[in-house]
């Protein structure tokens, strides 16, 4: 478990101009993901009210009763869409049997790959694939949020392609890996810190994120903070217009360890009020493999992580942090190990 310390001010997360031309915005990518692998993207083609309608949305979810949400548990479903009730998940957990972390306070809800009963990705199990489950208090937050997930993964493709000119690679060199990719959104609530939280208890422990790229949009409380390469936590303040981007473990584990994976927490202590978030995990195809880039291997710099598929890795990372395998259900689940 990492011991909560209070992080310096952020002077050097960089914002990222996407209306630049793709080499100045590839070589302004690769200097942040040799950093904090955090950055900000601005001009980025997303539209302001398409943000705040999902804000809006997300406030009127978290608003509704109790039992409403639970009607949707996560657990209900294989694809684990749906209700994440407050201390549901434990991030901070830095190996397998770090049982003394305490759980996040924080709320939220998955929407996934919205696919039917009967498509082939529904009926593997695969967390991030099938059935969503909706409010039917909210007849509108559906189309609302698979109107965000699109832009999301248009906004998640260019990223994508800057990534990879960004490690001398062709600007395509993701397109083969993200044909069928795991596109989830996640409206996130946090409650401001409560007086009476456990000791190290916070809305959101310090964990790295577990896939390709994350795509925040923050409101205006702030709270998130991470740490750089010196190990000191940093403020990343919200930025009106822009979003924050960070590295997942496969990305980190695809580029052998050039780009970080880096660690980040949210902690609600300063504001008195909720804070909203809303994370788009974009990563890839679930049988992709997890080798190193042919540019990112070499004598000086040879292998480092064991190969393994999207799916593999995320599966365990989801067992950890929540204590059962994705793709059980209420009904079959067992606890994990």
């Amino acid at each position: 478990m990492l011991l909560y310390t209070p992080p310096k001010a952020a002077e050097f997360i960089p914002i990222i101009d996407l209306s630049t031309d793709a080499l100045t915005a590839s070589e302004a990518i690769h200097r942040a993901c040799r950093g904090t692998g955090f950055f900000y993207v601005s001009h980025h083609g997303v539209a302001g009210e398409l943000v705040a309608a999902q804000f809006a949305m997300a406030q009127r979810f978290f608003d509704l009763p109790l039992p409403a949400k639970m009607a949707l548990d996560m657990r209900n479903a294989p694809s684990t869409a749906g209700y994440e009730p407050i201390g549901a998940q434990k991030l901070d957990s830095q190996d397998a049997k770090a049982a003394v972390a305490p759980p996040d306070l924080k709320e939220s809800f998955y929407c996934m790959v919205d696919l039917p009963d009967d498509h082939p990705m529904s009926q593997r199990r695969i967390r991030g694939f099938g059935h969503n489950q909706w409010p039917v208090e909210l007849p509108d937050m559906r189309p609302m949020l698979l109107d965000y997930q699109k832009a999301m993964q248009q906004l998640g493709n260019r990223i994508l392609s800057l990534l990879a000119l960004s490690l001398s690679l062709e600007e395509s060199w993701f397109e083969k890996h993200y044909q069928m990719p795991v596109s989830t959104v996640r409206l996130i609530k946090y409650p401001p810190q409560p007086g009476d939280a456990q000791f190290n208890q916070i809305g959101a422990g310090a964990h790295t994120d577990w896939g390709g790229i994350t795509i925040l949009a923050q409101d205006d409380v702030g709270g998130l903070e991470v740490r750089n390469t010196d190990g000191e936590w940093l403020i990343a303040k919200p930025i009106p217009g822009t979003f924050v981007v960070n590295l997942g473990d496969l990305m980190a584990r695809w580029s052998n360890g050039i780009y970080n994976s880096n660690l980040h927490r949210v902690n609600n202590n300063m504001s008195g009020r909720d804070r909203y978030s809303i994370a788009t995990f974009y990563s890839p195809n679930p049988d992709a493999l997890i080798e190193p880039m042919p540019t990112c291997i070499s004598d000086d710099n040879p292998q480092r992580f064991a190969v393994c598929t999207a799916a593999e890795h995320i599966s365990e990372m989801f067992k950890r942090s929540y204590g059962y395998a994705a793709g059980q259900t209420k009904d079959d689940r067992v606890p994990a190990a």
